[in-house]
């Protein structure tokens, strides 16, 4: 009797997997992804979309297309649109202020050593310790060269510092030294020696309790009052040390929030391994503490860079007063809004310059904790 033949399995082939529908994948899957993914988000979509109409046209035909860029006066009162020739007729008063013409090479040269300075600290090919004397040494070196009054350089008095030169000098010089006032604050407010907490609270909170403005009238006018009779001190310097006190303050809570956040584990191996109190907090404590609070001090040093135009109100020209000072210019008469929207744009692109710059700081941060 024979057995009945076994039957033949057919192989398989498995069909290649079918690509995703045309509605998912691409630049029609991301509108619907993230702007028509709903009626009431499909709604404001098209709203946007219908304002970005209404508005985009006006102001690039306003600020490109019929823009006057070169000529004077006559030229602009012809023009329907922009004109940035006033801009271009008064971008020096608008960087360095009212700065003696035959001595443009001092402000020039520190601008040259400011740019390569943080050109080297933003491509983050040298080490912070390597590039923090430099940055140290560079407020005495612009107060020297811009200032004068030594090695055949003449005086220029500081009522001619203004524009972009002094918001980028009071903001360097309060960030370079805000922040580490502003750890030692934080440090001693959580510390539990003596009269230290209550003196750096006593600093603390009344600062934080007013605002900028009082600070720098308080700084302009009271200062000379506690100052001997024969001692001096410039409005400048007097500024800079109260726009020095109020971002220290604000520093100081943003340290604070740091320091609460390390765990109490640490601290007591730190102690069981023998470090004493300063060791600890340099090499253990601080370094996570400021990790933990770098996006909240770039966002106070964006800040600070920001709160220099409120100088105005104590009689110093910045970037803005120097741009309002200029449209009140005789032959130049109805191009505020031109001096704003340039400082605006200037302003701009160096707050979201400081942000990309802390972003990055934040990832190679993540990067070496892994």
């Amino acid at each position: 009797m024979m057995l009945p033949a076994a039957p033949q399995i057919k192989s398989f082939t498995p069909r290649p997997d079918l690509p995703p529908p045309v509605g998912a994948v691409g630049a029609i899957g991301w509108l619907r992804t993230n702007l028509f993914n709903g009626g009431f988000n499909s709604v404001l979509t098209l709203l946007c979309l219908w304002l970005l109409y209404k508005v985009v046209p006006p102001i690039s035909n306003w600020m490109i297309l019929d823009a006057c860029w070169v000529g004077g006066p006559e030229m602009c009162g012809q023009s329907q649109g922009a004109c940035w020739a006033f801009i271009w007729h008064k971008l020096r008063v608008l960087l360095i202020g009212t700065y003696p013409q035959e001595q443009l090479w001092r402000p020039s040269l520190v601008g040259v050593i400011f740019v390569l300075l943080t050109l080297a600290t933003v491509s983050g090919r040298f080490k912070t310790r390597h590039l923090l004397p430099a940055w140290l040494f560079l407020p005495v070196l612009s107060f020297w060269l811009i200032g004068g009054g030594s090695v055949g350089l003449p005086v220029v008095d500081q009522s001619n510092w203004g524009g972009l030169m002094l918001s980028l000098g009071l903001a360097v010089v309060g960030i370079l030294v805000s922040v580490p006032l502003g750890i030692l604050l934080a440090l001693g407010r959580q510390s539990s020696t003596g009269i230290i907490k209550p003196l750096c609270v006593g600093i603390i909170e009344p600062i934080r309790g007013v605002p900028l403005v009082t600070i720098l009238f308080m700084a302009s006018v009271m200062i000379p009052l506690f100052l001997p009779a024969d001692m001096q001190i410039n409005n400048l310097l007097r500024v800079q040390i109260g726009i020095i006190l109020f971002s220290s303050a604000y520093m100081a809570e943003v340290v604070r929030g740091g320091l609460q956040a390390i765990p109490r584990g640490q601290l007591d191996a730190a102690k069981a391994l023998g470090l004493n109190y300063w060791k600890m907090t340099l090499l253990i404590v601080l370094p996570q503490a400021l990790r933990h609070v770098l996006p909240s001090l770039v966002g106070r040093c964006i800040a600070l860079f920001k709160d220099t135009s409120l100088v105005i109100i104590v009689g110093l020209l910045d970037l803005l007063g120097m741009a309002k000072a200029a449209a009140q210019d005789q032959e130049w008469l109805g191009h505020n809004a031109e001096a704003y929207v340039f400082c605006a744009l200037v302003y701009w692109c160096i707050c979201f310059s400081m942000s990309r710059y802390g972003r990055s700081l934040e990832k190679r941060g993540a990067q070496q904790t892994r």
